[in-house]
C-alpha cells in the first residue's frame, strides 16, 4: 500500500492500519434510502478543497483488497486555520429530512509537541440547500452550521505503537429541506482528522400489506416527531369495511404505526394471507342449496342439470362420502346467476369438483 502525501508520518501509519482493519460498507437498514456514501465509490471523489493545500484525497486498501478514498487534514503547527471540504451536490428525491454519519480519527493535541495554543481537537460541519449544481467555488457564507463535531476518542502515538485505532461515529440531521439537493462541507479549524467515510441517507416506511391493505413506500416527515398518515388501498377481491377505512401512519424512524380500520373479502371469497381467494366450497355449496343435489345419471344420453329424483338406481352416488359431480358450462363466476338464465342448459364443457361435506 502506498500513500503519496505532504502530512507526517504518524498519520500515515495511521491510516495504514486504519484501512487494514476497518470493514467496507455496513448492511443498509431497511428503512434507509443511500444517497452517498463514500466508502462505496472506488473511483477519486474529486471533492473541493479550500485553500487546495488544505484538505487532502489519499486512498488505499482495506482488508478485502477493495479501494477506499479518504480525506485528512492535519495543519496544526500555524494558528488561524480554515480549511473547507465540500462534497458534490447531492440530489435528496422526496426526502425532507436527511441524516449525515461520519466516521473519523483524530489525534490527541497533548500527544503533540510544539502545538499548544494552535492545535484543535474539533471540527465543523455545514450543508447549503439549492436546487441545482453551483460549480466548484466555496461560497462560505451560503453554507449553514449543522454542529461543531468533537471526538469521543482521540488517539495518540502510543495508540499507533499498540495498533489501537479509536474510529469515531457521529450521526446528525438536517431540515426540513424544500429545494431539490443540497451540498455538505466539513471546516477544519486546526486539527489532524482523518476523515474515513461519509454516509447520508433518509428514511422511508416501506410498501406493506396489513389488514388486506397495501401501503405504499412513504418517505418520513420532516420532524423527528411527525407521523404521515397514509390511506391504504385494498388487495384484489377485497373491499373497505363499512365507514372504516383503512389508515396507517409512517414514523419518523420509518416504522409503520397505528393502524385503522381495514379490508375485508368481498362475498364468494376468503381470506388466506394477504390475499382474497375464491370459495369455491361456498360457490358449490350456495348451488345446491338453491337448485337440489346435482347428480350426473349414467343412463342419460343428453348431459345436463337435473335434480336427484330424476335419476335412477344407476346414478352415481356414494352414501357414505357424497361426491357432487358438476359439468358446468357457463364460467364459475357466478353459477347462481347462469342458471338462473339458462333454465335447461346443455352442459359440454366440463370441471370436476369432488367434496365429503
Amino acid at each position: 500500500m502506498v500513500f503519496q502525501t505532504r502530512h507526517p508520518s504518524w498519520i500515515i501509519l495511521c491510516y495504514i492500519w486504519l484501512l487494514r482493519f476497518a470493514h467496507t460498507g455496513e448492511a443498509q437498514a431497511a428503512k434507509e434510502v443511500l444517497l452517498l456514501d463514500s466508502k462505496a465509490q472506488q473511483t477519486e471523489l474529486e471533492w473541493i478543497s479550500s485553500p487546495p493545500n488544505g484538505w487532502e484525497e489519499i486512498s488505499g486498501l482495506d482488508e478485502n483488497y477493495t479501494p477506499i478514498r479518504t480525506y485528512q487534514v492535519c495543519q496544526v503547527m500555524e494558528p488561524n486555520q480554515n480549511n473547507w471540504l465540500r462534497t458534490n451536490w447531492i440530489s435528496k428525491g422526496n426526502a425532507q429530512r436527511i441524516f449525515v454519519e461520519l466516521k473519523f480519527t483524530l489525534r490527541d493535541c497533548n500527544s503533540l509537541p510544539g502545538v499548544l495554543g494552535t492545535c484543535k481537537e474539533t471540527f465543523n460541519l455545514y450543508y447549503y440547500e439549492t436546487d441545482y449544481d453551483t460549480g466548484r467555488n466555496i461560497r462560505e457564507n451560503l453554507y449553514v452550521k449543522i454542529d461543531t463535531i468533537a471526538a469521543d476518542e482521540s488517539f495518540t502515538q502510543g495508540d499507533l505503537g499498540e495498533r489501537k485505532m479509536k474510529l469515531n461515529t457521529e450521526v446528525r440531521e438536517i431540515g426540513p429541506l424544500s429545494k431539490k439537493g443540497f451540498y455538505l462541507a466539513f471546516q477544519d479549524v486546526g486539527a489532524c482528522i482523518a476523515l474515513v467515510s461519509v454516509k447520508v441517507y433518509y428514511k422511508k416506511c416501506w410498501s406493506i400489506i396489513e389488514n388486506l391493505a397495501i401501503f405504499p413506500d412513504t418517505v418520513t416527515g420532516s420532524e423527528f416527531s411527525s407521523l404521515v398518515e397514509v390511506r391504504g388501498t385494498c388487495v384484489s377481491s377485497a373491499e373497505e369495511e363499512a365507514e372504516n377505512s383503512p389508515r396507517m401512519h409512517c414514523s419518523a424512524e420509518g416504522e409503520w404505526l397505528v393502524p385503522i380500520g381495514k379490508c375485508i373479502c368481498k362475498a364468494g371469497y376468503q381470506q388466506k394471507g394477504d390475499t382474497c381467494e375464491r370459495d369455491v366450497d361456498k360457490g358449490i355449496k350456495d348451488l345446491i342449496l338453491n337448485y337440489g343435489t346435482m347428480l350426473i345419471c349414467k343412463n342419460t344420453s343428453l348431459l345436463g342439470i337435473i335434480p336427484v329424483h330424476c335419476c335412477e338406481s344407476t346414478c352415481l352416488w356414494n352414501q357414505s362420502r357424497p361426491a357432487f359431480i358438476v359439468f358446468l358450462l357457463f364460467p364459475f363466476n357466478d353459477p347462481v346467476k347462469s342458471l338462473k338464465t339458462n333454465s335447461s342448459p346443455i352442459l359440454r364443457k366440463t370441471e370436476v369438483f369432488g367434496r365429503g361435506w
